[in-house]
Formats: C-alpha cells, structure tokens, sequence
C-alpha cells in the first residue's frame, strides 16, 4: 500500500512542482483515500483520484487599476475550478499578499471534499489575488475590486461558479464586486454569496463557520458522552472565523481563554465573556487595530508578542487563523496540558506532524473539510434563497446549519469508525471522495 501511495504522489508532485501547501493537502487526502480505493472494485482502476487532483480549469489574469494617488498598480488575479461533478464551482476569493497558486489549489481541493461533506449540490472551487485590502482606503478597495471583477465576470455565474468571500474579502469587497458584476451583466443574480441582507444575502452567513466548527466539536464530544459545557478554550485568531466560534463557545457555556492575529496573543485567565468580545469585534471589524489593544482595555489580561496559544492548558483548541499555525510541536504541547477536542476553524491549520500527534492520541481531532464546512454551508443556503427570491428567518438559517453539521459528522463516523475510536480525517476524506467519485463515475471521462 505505501508503493501505491508513493508512486501516486510521485506523480502528483512531478506535475505539481514548487507547490508545497497543495501537495501538502493531498498528501493528507491519499493516505485514507488510496486504501479505501484499492479495496472498492468500482472504483480501483478509474483513476478518479487522479482527475480529482487536476483542476477542470485554471485561470490566471492581470489586475491594473489606478490608486487615490493617480498610479496605475499591477496584482495578479487567480480562479481555480477545480471540480464540477455534483454542482457548479463554489469557494472564496482571498486577497492576500502571500496568495499564489499553490494556496489557491489547495484550497480548492480541500473545497471539492468539503462541500460534498454538505449534501448540497456544489462543486470546488477557489480564488483569489495577491492584493492586499489591509490599510487601504475604500476607494483603492473598490478601484481594484471593479478592475479585479471586470476580468473574473466573464469566467463566472450563477449556474457556473459561485464565489464568496475568505481572508481580506469581506461584506465590503464583496459589495464592489456585486456591484460591478451588475454593471457589466446588467442583471441581479447570486453571482456572489456573503452579500449584505439588503441585497440578496443571508442571515448567519457571517456567523457561519465559527458557529459550525463548534456545533461539530459538540457533536464529537457527545459522541463521547460529553459537551463543551464548562470547558476551557483556546482560539486563534481574531477575524470572522475566530470571533463567531468564540461566540458560540461562550453562548454554549465553555470559558474561552484566548485570541490572536498575526502580532501575537492575548490570554485572559478570567475568560473573555461576550463584553470583552464586543471589544475585539469592534476593534479587529471596525477600528482595524491589533489584538494587543485588548491588555489595555483589560489589564488583567497578558500579551505574547510573536507567539501563538498552544502551550496554553485548555480542553478545546480552535485554530481560526491560517493554514499550517499549528505545528507538531504544538500538538504535543496540548496533548501534554490534556487537551481531548481540536477543530479546525481555519482550512489545513495543522500541519502534516501535528495531525499524525492527534491522531497517535486521544484528542478528537476535527478536520477543516468537515468542521469549517458551516461557511460554505450557508452560502449554499444564501443560493437557494436567491433563487426563491425569499429570506428564511435567523432560526431558520440556524436550524438548517445544525442540522448540516449533524449530517456532516454522521458521514465522518460512518466512513471513520475504527476499533478503539474514530478517525474524523479518514472519515470526512472518504465520505467525500464517495459523493464525488459516484458522479464522475456516471457522467464518464470528463
């Protein structure tokens, strides 16, 4: 089995050279998936993998646009179709300094299995610039959103690729890029999800992800006979992701200990309650500050400048911020101070070494395709919504995100179940490659 694995990734890599982060989440894929592939006759033989891995599309473009200062600036814009098999391409657009293709395809591969994970008709896809929004004043943001757009307008659509928002694209840039998406279409679609509610969006859209990665974190320790009640947290992070799931963290009664960003973290001993979190929205949403302004405001608090949480003790970690965060070192530190549940907010937060640690252990660990898939989730839900041209109510959105999440962690442990425990990455790794791979099966070799 590790020639056929070898051999397997040898070939990805030859084709895929210089592009760490998406044979990094490959690797992660075949290690549970080739097995189970090799013991399946309908599938052994297809090569299914091997499509799964190759993008359907690849586009590459140029983004000049002019700055308040009158200078014409250049960024490069991206979008990866990656898989169309169950539905039209959906995924974000990251504007990032440090987006390039490698990231983009990785995150559009770990889309694919993600969105499969949701039962809802969506295929994977991802995309993104090398623009960087953070400082920028609104009408540089909008110039390149509207430059950004005038090219990917013509490459997507509502039956065809769907975007959303990720890093650094928020309800603003998703606005601008509606708007000029209108302009040159001249019609009203949901082209874009993580629209604002007056025009087509969704209740708990912004709330999705934090709130699902703990709604399944709940479902893995009541699978236990447990719950996040009481429970001590540690979370990373301190943008969307991280300050929804702290949120519901707090809402479900556990005691969240930390936060963080790029800087540094802050470690409240006494807890941050839901009026120190106002405080860190506030400030990370609207005054655009940093995380160690907290300590200010509450000095009782510490800041670890360049460090992150991990060797914080705590029950539950939460890694909200970026891929590979969390390293095998730090996996064994919370090992260590007896932490049992580890989900994954961010996409791929853990590098290769920290998963094997968790999963030679007895933390439950909740892989970023089935634990972040609440995001996405309700963009599929803001779709349907736009094609009904109604809005479901909060609670609405709310009961149909929970009950996504149970359906994603019942396909975890029905793939997953081992002889002592489950294996959450086997499991969401199989359960989404089976619905994938049954549709490329019957629509042949495409």
């Amino acid at each position: 089995m590790d020639t056929i694995i070898n051999n397997f990734l040898s070939e990805v890599e030859a084709r895929n050279r210089h592009q760490p982060e998406f044979m990094q989440a490959v690797s992660e894929v075949v290690e549970t998936v080739i097995p189970y592939i090799v013991s399946q006759k309908i599938y052994y033989g297809q090569n299914i993998l091997l499509r799964m891995v190759e993008p359907e599309r690849v586009i590459s473009f140029r983004v000049a646009w002019v700055d308040e200062a009158g200078e014409i600036r250049v960024n490069r814009g991206y979008r990866v179709e990656m898989n169309s098999a169950i539905g039209p391409y959906k995924g974000g657009l990251r504007f990032h300094p440090n987006v390039n293709l490698s990231i983009l395809k990785f995150l559009a591969f770990e889309q694919i299995f993600k969105n499969a994970l949701t039962t809802l008709p969506m295929g994977g896809g991802k995309g993104g610039s090398d623009f960087d929004p953070k400082g920028k004043s609104d009408i540089d943001v909008m110039r390149f959103c509207q430059s950004f757009m005038t090219e990917l307008a013509r490459h997507i659509g509502p039956n065809r690729d769907i975007p959303a928002g990720d890093i650094g694209v928020g309800s603003r840039e998703i606005g601008y890029m509606f708007g000029q998406y209108k302009r040159l279409r001249n019609e009203f679609t949901g082209v874009l999800t993580g629209k604002g509610l007056t025009w087509g969006g969704s209740l708990i859209r912004s709330e999705a992800t934090g709130y699902g990665v703990v709604y399944f974190i709940e479902n893995m320790l009541q699978n236990v006979g447990q719950s996040i009640q009481g429970k001590t947290v540690v979370v990373s992070g301190s943008g969307n992701v991280a300050q929804y799931a702290a949120e519901k963290a707090i809402i479900m009664g556990a005691k969240v200990l930390t936060m963080s960003d790029s800087s540094g973290y802050i470690f409240d001993q006494d807890g941050i309650n839901q009026e120190k979190l106002q405080y860190i929205m506030d400030l990370k949403n609207n005054k655009r500050g940093r995380i160690k302004q907290y300590v200010k405001q509450y000095p009782k608090a510490s800041y670890y400048d360049g460090q992150t949480p991990w060797n914080v003790p705590c029950q539950i970690a939460i890694p909200c911020a970026t891929q590979n965060e969390l390293l095998e070192n730090d996996a064994k530190a919370l090992i260590k101070n007896q932490c049992i549940a580890v989900g994954e907010g961010a996409n791929m937060p853990s590098n290769h070494g920290a998963i094997h640690q968790f999963l030679n252990s007895k933390v439950l660990f909740a892989p970023g395709k089935a634990s972040n898939a609440g995001g996405v989730a309700v963009s599929g839900l803001e779709m349907a919504q736009n094609s009904l041209r109604f809005s479901w109510t909060r609670e609405q959105v709310n009961e149909r995100l929970k009950v996504i999440m149970n359906d994603i962690h019942q396909s975890c442990l029905d793939y997953g179940q081992g002889e002592k425990r489950v294996n959450y990455v086997k499991g969401a790794n199989i359960a989404g490659f089976v619905k994938v791979a049954d549709a490329m099966l019957a629509q042949g070799v495409v």
